[in-house]
């Protein structure tokens, strides 16, 4: 998930160097991305009998798997930027509740 940006002194561009953990990361997305879809080929591919042995597993199962696998995929830098900043701000607060009790010692 870590990302760092470094800075060419040439020529002044950015660079954006990605870590090992991000590679992984995508690595494990693609796959379950992998997976999920090939159920659905298999419901796509079937003989129309055996459809409604699948139906089910495919509407419910693998299709919403593979929807939120490619969503994350595409989009999830802005659901860990704004996890980060989140978690960030409710860092940066004090908790009433640690407050109350110090008062009280």
């Amino acid at each position: 998930m870590e990302q760092k940006t470094k800075i060419h002194a040439k020529d002044g561009k950015r660079e954006l160097v990605i870590t090992a953990f991000t590679k992984r990361e995508r690595l494990i997305l693609r796959c379950i991305h992998l997976v999920f879809g090939i159920p659905i080929l298999g419901y796509i591919y079937s003989p129309f009998d055996q459809i409604p042995n699948y139906a089910f597993q495919a509407r419910f199962i693998f299709f919403p798997g593979l929807v939120l696998s490619g969503l994350f995929m595409w989009k999830g830098h802005v659901l860990r930027r704004l996890i980060s900043k989140r978690s960030a701000s409710q860092d940066s607060t004090d908790d009433p509740m640690q407050d109350s009790s110090n008062k009280l010692k």
